[in-house]
């Protein structure tokens, strides 16, 4: 199996976007856009997976169920693990609105962990049209070099090279970009799921030691 050289294939690459027409120009902003945000997202969930301390939720629930609201507070107090911070504002807050607070915190750590969603979606729609558009730029191109010169035939190959390598890129980046926004859909509904369901056990036990 033989590999390209990476000047060539960089050569190549540059080629393909000299060739690509100005559309070119919109495409290649979008492209950085789409990596910058999937990095950032990226690193977001690798903390996040990082942070997570499962243990301490159920060490928090176990003094809950024991009516010991106050240890299950310091548990989750000062806690980098998002479940655990929805739980300690829920229990700083019983005494006067459990489910507010429990709601409040909720929506905060879930639209940090929705972020930039709405973005890579636009970005998923964005690519492919700008790449129909250099489509139709590079067809438009072919047509009016038609009977021109005795480099018609050049001029025209060059026009449907043009909307063939912008519609090739547009599509490139939104599949690229579909994959993990369709992954970070899924954490983010994992996450909401999770935070939903210590919440509803805070909720209950909470409710438990009152009634005794």
């Amino acid at each position: 199996m033989q590999f390209i050289p990476q000047p060539i294939l960089a050569d190549y690459v540059v080629d393909l976007i000299r060739h690509g027409g100005f559309i070119m120009w919109p495409i290649g902003v979008v492209f950085f856009f789409a990596v910058a945000v999937i990095c950032e997202r990226l690193w977001w969930w690798l903390q996040y997976s990082r942070n997570r301390r499962p243990h301490d939720l159920e060490s928090a629930l176990t003094a809950m169920d024991a009516g010991d609201m106050t240890l299950a507070q310091n548990i989750c107090a000062d806690s980098t693990d998002a479940v655990l911070r929805v739980v300690h504002a829920g229990l700083t807050h019983r005494h006067a609105s459990l489910q507010g607070a429990l709601q409040a915190a909720a929506g905060i750590e879930i639209r940090l962990a929705g972020r930039f969603l709405t973005a890579m979606d636009t970005i998923i729609t964005l690519a492919p049209l700008l790449g129909l558009l250099g489509t139709v730029t590079g067809i438009m191109r072919s047509f009016t070099s038609i009977g021109g010169s005795d480099l018609a035939v050049e001029k025209v190959s060059g026009g449907i090279g043009e909307a063939l390598i912008a519609t090739a890129f547009g599509l490139g980046i939104a599949i690229v970009t579909l994959i993990p926004y369709n992954w970070f859909h899924a954490k983010v509904a994992t996450l909401q799921h999770d935070i939903e369901t210590a919440a509803n056990n805070v909720e209950v036990l909470t409710a438990a030691k009152r009634v005794s």
